[in-house]
């Protein structure tokens, strides 16, 4: 029978080293198991002699690598394609034919060709979690971590079935608010283009009407005769703010605490920075629960929650939240002090560790807020709505009044 090298970890974190002898690997996690050690690494014994041919038999032939790819694989593709290999996984089909089944059925692109080197690379000799981690572009921190715990832990068809369902309810939120923002930018877009058009071709045509009578002119007549010259001559400033403008926003965040002023900015505006500060709680602490349910480590949970916060003022707290555990403090007392959530949050966080469900808690805390977020939403499209009637009313409003007041003007001196 072969014999297994692996690294384990027992109850109080100390780590150990040594070797088993058994039929095959989930067999010698099983044993390891038995003597209540929490596995972290396991490989087979003479494996790489055996794949380097030194034993006198010819190596295996490879598959051909996958190539390169521009592009990461979208989050929707992603979260398919994680459901996939979950049901594959809970049908009993071992992870290399699951893969090769999804690698088989995916459409030429970025997924497909991290397929081909994960495959490549479990046939080469790696874990499912090691081939991942080398294929960033389709699997972050978050996946292969998850992936690692379930390969460690022996549940893998476990872990995956969780990925799915965090990714399905990620993607959901997300449909959610797309969805409920096309409506608004929609309008937004068709009336600047409409008021762009009057700007330039119509409002022209009524100064050469203007300047033939030779009339004084109102005030807000010429203020919008002067704004239409400026649309008509420096229009390729207009279309290019908005690019200079993000490019300029990009440039500020690629600093640490231009990153922070930003995003702390942008949680203080009404109404939108309360929707983005329910969401990224959401979003962090479903990660965390999902995190801590499958095995991983508190620390190492909070680093990867940290980079799927995707906003700097988190960042910086979940650091310090970090920094305060690793000196031996409850999760709740930093995160009090962080002051990113509510002070149910916190409570809930607190119970959870008290009565050792800190995952169950974090997935309640997420769902809420997830509700929350909706429920924003909701109420934000329901403002813009007549405040973009307003709005296109006044604009209307003032075009409509600057270009009749000299024409009531006119036909007053003609009679």
């Amino acid at each position: 029978m072969p014999t297994y090298k692996y690294e384990a970890m027992d109850h109080s974190g100390v780590e150990v080293t040594d070797t088993i002898v058994a039929e095959s690997e989930a067999d010698a996690q099983a044993l390891i198991r038995e003597k209540d050690l929490f596995v972290t690494r396991i490989t087979e014994e003479g494996r790489k002699k055996k794949k380097d041919g030194k034993d006198g038999k010819k190596p295996a032939r490879r598959r051909k690598s996958g190539g390169f790819s521009i592009g990461r694989v979208g989050a929707k593709q992603l979260c398919t394609f994680t459901r996939q290999l979950s049901t594959l996984q809970d049908a009993g089909l071992p992870i290399l034919r699951s893969l090769t089944i999804l690698e088989g059925q995916s459409k030429p692109g970025a997924l497909k060709t991290s397929l081909a080197n994960v495959i490549e690379d479990i046939e080469g000799g790696s874990t499912l979690s090691e081939a991942m981690a080398k294929q960033p572009k389709a699997f972050d921190d978050l996946y292969v971590n998850m992936v690692k715990a379930g390969e460690a832990g022996g549940a893998l068809e476990v872990i995956l079935q969780r990925l799915a369902e965090f990714k399905e309810r990620a993607q959901s939120l997300k449909r959610k608010v797309i969805g409920a923002m096309i409506y608004p930018a929609a309008v937004i877009t068709v009336a600047v283009a409409i008021v762009s058009g009057i700007m330039i071709f119509i409002i022209p045509k009524f100064k050469k009407i203007f300047l033939g009578f030779d009339v004084e002119l109102p005030e807000v007549t010429v203020l919008l005769l002067n704004m239409s010259d400026y649309f008509a001559t420096y229009w390729w400033v207009l279309l290019l703010s908005p690019v200079m403008c993000w490019l300029t926003l990009k440039v500020i965040r690629k600093n640490k605490t231009g990153a922070f002023i930003t995003d702390w900015l942008a949680l203080k505006i009404p109404l939108l920075g309360n929707i983005l500060q329910k969401s990224t709680v959401a979003r962090t602490m479903r990660t965390l629960g999902t995190l801590i349910s499958s095995g991983v480590p508190i620390l190492e949970a909070l680093t990867i929650a940290r980079d799927t916060a995707g906003n700097a003022v988190f960042r910086r707290a979940f650091d310090n939240i970090h920094a305060a555990i690793r000196e031996g403090e409850a999760i709740s007392i930093p995160l009090r002090e962080a002051r990113i959530v509510d002070d149910i949050v916190v409570n809930m966080v607190d119970v959870g560790e008290e009565t050792g469900a800190l995952d169950t808690m974090m997935y309640k805390v997420a769902d809420v807020y997830d509700e929350e977020v909706a429920v924003a939403v909701d109420g934000l499209i329901s403002m813009l709505e007549p405040i973009m009637v307003v709005v296109l009313g006044l604009i209307v409003g003032f075009i409509v009044i600057a270009l009749f007041m000299p024409l009531v003007k006119l036909l007053n001196e003609l009679s």
